[in-house]
């Protein structure tokens, strides 16, 4: 779990946007949102194939 000091004089919604960016970078909340529910092996599957896809098409885009 991240974790943050806070500086001095630092206001708590400028420590509160720091914590959420550290969060956000150790996939904190991506990972609780992909355990949120069951997902079948089928549906992982089709969701990796489009991901593999857009960003194939990505890097396609790119040159």
């Amino acid at each position: 779990m991240p974790g943050i000091r806070l500086r001095d004089n630092e206001s708590f919604e400028s420590a509160l946007r720091r914590f959420k960016k550290k969060c956000e970078k150790a996939g904190i909340l991506s990972d609780l949102r992909k355990h949120q529910h069951f997902e079948k092996p089928s549906e992982r599957r089709k969701r990796k194939m489009n991901a593999a896809r857009r960003k194939e098409s990505a890097r396609r885009q790119e040159y």
